[in-house]
């Protein structure tokens, strides 16, 4: 078992195997880059610095999830949520971004735009690419919208 030492010498709880963060961000470019940068800064501060490939993966799929609530989940006045979770037992962090829009699903299988210099629309198929799973799941809280879930394998 392992347990926290803090500078006094005393001992304390078990760390915890499992660490989440949740926030909900306003449907803007501005709440989306929050989002990106909030979760990178959780990582890091749940021992997984910027740099690693672990922090950057994750903070890459954080990003495209919230640009695409923001550019095809946004219903005005509505925000959307981000939920982080490490469970280093399971070897394993999972992303999920919520949004309040449910009548526009993403495809199952995503494919690159027929154009190749086309701006946008290679969003999740990154996510697909870096994710070690991913999938559309129906809002667990019985609101409107979607949750979009991404797992990536620490000890890929």
């Amino acid at each position: 078992m392992t347990t926290e030492t803090h500078p006094s010498g005393e001992t304390h709880r078990p760390l915890q195997s499992v660490r989440e963060f949740r926030m909900a961000f306003t449907s803007t470019p501005r709440g989306a880059r929050l989002a990106h940068r909030l979760a990178s800064q959780r990582l890091d501060a749940w021992g997984h610095p910027y740099e690693s490939d672990l922090n950057t993966t994750v903070t890459l799929i954080v990003a495209e999830l919230a640009a695409n609530a923001v550019s095809h989940g946004r219903v005005p006045g509505r925000d959307f949520r981000l939920c982080l979770w490490l469970d280093q037992a399971a070897g394993l962090v999972r992303v999920e971004v919520t949004d309040t829009r449910g009548d526009r699903m993403p495809p199952e299988s995503p494919s690159l735009p027929a154009e190749r210099d086309a701006e946008s629309g290679r969003g999740l198929c990154l996510v697909s690419a870096l994710a070690s799973r991913w999938a559309v799941v129906p809002r667990t809280d019985g609101g409107p919208g979607k949750t979009l879930r991404a797992e990536v394998d620490i000890w890929r």
